[in-house]
């Protein structure tokens, strides 16, 4: 799908960082934490909850009155006026929902939409379904984070057998993702310069979190949680996952929570909220794609081309590329088909080291695409990343910087 009219004001975005599972996020509700950091973020930003006329709330993990979604959302961020849809694509729901909320602006139905996200991957439901036909009448259950992490109904494999099963067949061996990993760790470390300058720039810091009676300070979080240190030596003594596998532990991202929040608009509401008026932010397309059954790192090279060719551009005209890389697979997988040199992507960091927080996972990334083409002075970017059901979505996006 190809937008003309769809925009993103310059800092109308936000993420909170990204803490690895069982950190200090653990505990927080992921919807009322999302509504905290957003009421937040516009108190921050001087902008009124009224001027939004509609909520899309990206979220995978349900979580406790999760039945209520958006409407109640809304309702705590100050928003009773509007609702709208709960959207979860797995690890696409990030794309998915500024293509969403692009669909109503680009006909002007909507002009000004809010889009948050909202996971917690921590402590995931266990859910129980009734089976009265199971001997003794006993239940169907499922652990929603961790039993769906480990079997893809349809394709009948793991995730990380799907990583494999593109190691194998394109020919990726061990050595390279320990290279790719180390990279990709090398390219967080540049984020984290002169006191995190480049998170700085989105990122809502520090973040009390509290305990469940709202007035005891757990802990203070300043930035993501969890980032393991790194080295090259460090990633080769680790052993595969699976049996005669290539990837560990250090070659994979690891679960996290978080929220995020993008505001899509047209482009006079993009300019009124812009906090740089030289500055414009154009969604230009979104596209989809999907690989065989158990090939899920392939499916980002048919859901790239399918958004560049939306926008009438090719991978030359790309000048910053970020990806959801779940697994270090999946970026020497993409360079090779796109003819891109590994260092040529991902800088500032990516999902592969900060974490997989499932919903706003794609969101932050965008933001980041969003940041480092303005340090470049503009030009098109990038997003892809794969997703569950061996799938995947891209946007492109175009600044301008005048």
């Amino acid at each position: 799908m190809a937008f003309k009219n769809v925009y993103i004001p310059y800092g109308g975005y936000w993420s909170t960082p990204f803490c690895a599972w069982q950190r200090s996020f653990q505990n927080l509700h992921a919807i009322t934490f999302a509504a905290d950091i957003g009421k937040r973020f516009l108190q921050e930003n001087h902008m009124s909850p009224k001027d939004f006329d509609e909520l899309i709330l990206g979220i995978t993990i349900p979580q406790l009155s999760a039945f209520y979604g958006t409407p109640w959302l809304a309702g705590m961020i100050g928003a009773e006026h509007i609702t709208g849809p709960m959207i979860g694509q797995a690890c696409a729901t990030g794309a998915k929902c500024v293509e969403f909320a692009a669909l109503s602006v680009e006909p002007r139905v909507r002009q000004n939409i809010l889009v948050m996200y909202a996971d917690r991957c921590s402590n995931g439901p266990l859910l129980v379904y009734p089976n009265p036909q199971a001997p003794g009448g006993t239940v169907d259950k499922e652990s929603w984070v961790w039993d769906n992490f480990g079997n893809d109904p349809f394709a009948k494999n793991a995730m990380i057998e799907t990583a494999e099963n593109v190691a194998k067949e394109a020919g990726i061996p061990r050595e390279e993702q320990d290279k790719m990993t180390f990279l990709r760790y090398q390219q967080y470390q540049d984020a984290m310069k002169n006191k995190n300058e480049f998170q700085r720039k989105y990122m809502i810091t520090p973040i009390d979190v509290k305990d469940r009676s709202g007035r005891k300070v757990m802990a203070t979080v300043e930035e993501d949680e969890g980032i393991y240190p790194t080295t090259l030596e460090g990633l080769q003594t680790l052993k595969p996952v699976l049996p005669n596998g290539t990837v560990t532990y250090g070659t994979q991202t690891h679960p996290a929570d978080a929220n995020c929040g993008i505001i899509v608009s047209n482009k006079e509401n993009a300019k009124k909220y812009s906090k740089k008026k030289n500055i414009e932010i154009q969604v230009v397309s979104y596209g989809e794609g999907r690989a065989k059954k158990g090939y899920m790192a392939k499916a980002i090279i048919p859901a790239a081309k399918t958004a560049l060719q939306q926008a009438g551009i090719s991978i030359a005209d790309i000048t910053t590329i970020k990806t959801h890389n779940p697994f270090a697979v999946n970026d020497i997988y993409f360079c090779q088909e796109m003819d891109i040199d590994w260092k040529d992507m991902n800088n500032y960091g990516s999902s592969l080291i900060y974490g997989h927080a499932q919903g706003p996972t794609g969101a932050r990334l965008i933001i980041e695409l969003i940041e480092e083409l303005v340090i470049r002075g503009g030009g098109y970017g990038l997003f892809d990343g794969c997703a569950a059901g061996d799938t995947a979505a891209a946007v492109v996006l175009k600044v301008t910087v005048e």
